[in-house]
């Protein structure tokens, strides 16, 4: 890949995923300072599983087939600019899900769509796409730490920051190198990935998928409301320290080959999970005093809790499939995870929290009860973690992940 093909691609994941992290985060807590309940704000979260859904169908039926990746990555961030600054304007929890609905319809197929730009340059995926997508973690790092240190996450700005990045994103896109679309015939049944049900019939596999479903509960409730529970803590920058989380994110990534090779993959899905159920104890546990110290390793272990799991899981899978429908494997995988389990995480988190909110004599919300929010994640990651630890074996993982002994 030639150097400026390969700096334009990295600046392209680079401002792709700092769009994203500049309003995700803190959403949770501009829409609580908005007066918004708690489910209203799970409603709100659910919108980019309910576009996850949809872009499924609307890349492999529409995009792959009709247009120019980069063309249509720069259109749908236009739009989704101009949404989201509609959507920061929005004072009616009813609006603003649907405004924001639309907006992530326009955000999600662009992250397939930017990945398929990468591959459509390089001859050596394995090796470049790593190095260029590396840049968008670092990108969600950066929109943090400016969030962070500007402390703006209890207002619209945040959101504001995303519109106009996503406009300037839209121009940058077409000045990408081309990427024609591939004209390749589609079905619904390969997007959601009906052939892998035939795998379902095997056990492990089985286990994976259920526990994936469940265990992404407690991983919506980070997402959604770890920012606001640690400003009500009162700890200062939060979606700044929040970003130590994806910092860990790439070590543990790194790290991975290494211990593939010496724990296999129950064991590291198994820790994975455990790192959930830790984390939450922690969150429950910490404080902005003595016991801040929980809260720093709780955001650290978003990076083993995440890559063993998640990205474990991926690889197993794949492994695991027959060469005729991986891809469908890994569709089906998405939509569980993505699609189904965050939008019924989204729904638990945003009751939990309602249920557990402190109003004052007038009703009005001035805090949370932030233990027992906690906690309830907590209970969840450990009874999928004991479910998988009793139900999943497989004599096989090792040779079926290509992992020798």
């Amino acid at each position: 890949m030639k150097p400026k093909i390969r700096i334009q691609l990295s600046v392209m994941m680079f401002i792709e995923y700092f769009i994203w992290g500049s309003w995700f985060v803190t959403m949770g807590t501009y829409l609580t300072k908005m007066g918004f309940q708690g489910t209203d704000i799970g409603n709100a979260y659910s919108a980019t599983a309910w576009a996850a859904i949809i872009s499924a169908f609307f890349i492999s039926l529409v995009a792959d087939k009709y247009f120019a990746a980069e063309k249509l990555t720069g259109i749908l961030h236009l739009l989704g600019g101009i949404a989201m600054y509609f959507a920061s304007q929005m004072t009616s929890p009813i609006y603003f899900f649907w405004i924001l609905l639309f907006y992530t319809i326009c955000y999600m197929p662009t992250l397939a769509l930017t990945n398929a730009i990468v591959f459509h340059q390089t001859s050596k995926a394995g090796k470049d796409f790593p190095n260029i997508r590396v840049l968008g973690t670092i990108g969600w790092i950066v929109a943090g730490l400016i969030i962070g240190f500007l402390k703006i996450e209890f207002g619209p700005q945040p959101m504001q920051i995303a519109a106009g990045v996503s406009i300037l994103m839209g121009i940058y896109c077409f000045f990408l190198p081309h990427t024609p679309p591939k004209k390749q015939k589609t079905t619904i049944k390969d997007i959601i990935g009906l052939d892998a049900l035939k795998l379902m019939k095997e056990r492990p596999y089985a286990i994976l998928i259920i526990s994936s479903l469940f265990i992404t509960i407690p991983f919506a409730t980070y997402h959604n409301f770890t920012n606001l529970y640690l400003n009500e803590l009162g700890i200062e920058n939060a979606a700044a320290k929040m970003t130590l989380g994806q910092a860990s994110e790439i070590i543990f990534m790194l790290l991975m080959p290494f211990f593939f090779l010496r724990l296999g993959i129950k064991k590291m899905l198994l820790i994975g999970m455990a790192g959930w159920v830790v984390r939450y104890v922690l969150f429950a546990l910490g404080n902005d005093s003595t016991l801040i110290s929980f809260l720093y390793i709780g955001i650290l272990l978003h990076g083993l809790s995440y890559d063993f799991f998640f990205v474990t899981g991926q690889i197993y899978v794949d492994k695991k499939a027959p060469k005729e429908i991986k891809a469908s494997v890994q569709g089906f995988m998405t939509l569980i995870t993505y699609g189904i389990g965050w939008l019924i995480g989204a729904w638990v988190a945003g009751n939990i929290l309602q249920k557990y909110q402190v109003v004052d004599a007038e009703q009005q919300v001035i805090g949370h009860n932030w233990s027992a929010v906690m906690l309830i994640p907590a209970i969840i990651a450990a009874i999928v973690f004991l479910f998988f630890l009793i139900f999943f074996k497989d004599k096989n993982e090792k040779t079926e992940t290509g992992i020798k002994n």
